[in-house]
């Protein structure tokens, strides 16, 4: 398994933090955020993949393109960039030895708390 940063989800992120399309939270339990399979399903079904993709600072390359598999470390929640979201990648890709992801992650993860200082 390859898993490499997905710098349009990145991008995307950045653009979102700056336009203040955040969720600015104290948590750090994304299992309790996160979008549910329901909600990622009816995301899927009404955007398609091109727009889901952009949720998850990572591709996996070995995964199919059009498989929910392909795309890991989800970082919002399809509105909004989520403070939680973006600690658990950061933290996930850290051990997993994802390194580029885990320092995208640690980039937005100052952008939001800047945002969140003023």
């Amino acid at each position: 398994m390859t898993v490499k940063l997905n710098r349009r989800s990145y991008e995307h992120a950045r653009a979102l933090i700056e336009n203040r399309r955040v969720v600015l939270d104290d948590g750090d339990d994304w299992s309790e955020h996160r979008p549910s399979v329901r909600r990622e399903n009816e995301f899927l079904d009404e955007h398609g993949f091109e727009e889901y993709q952009k949720w998850f600072l990572g591709i996996d390359d070995e995964a199919g393109e059009n498989r929910k598999a392909r795309y890991r470390f989800s970082c919002g929640d399809f509105e909004n960039v989520d403070r939680c979201g973006v600690l658990s990648a950061e933290s996930r890709a850290g051990q997993c030895g994802h390194l580029d992801i885990e320092h995208a992650a640690a980039h937005l993860h100052g952008m939001l708390d800047m945002a969140r200082a003023g």
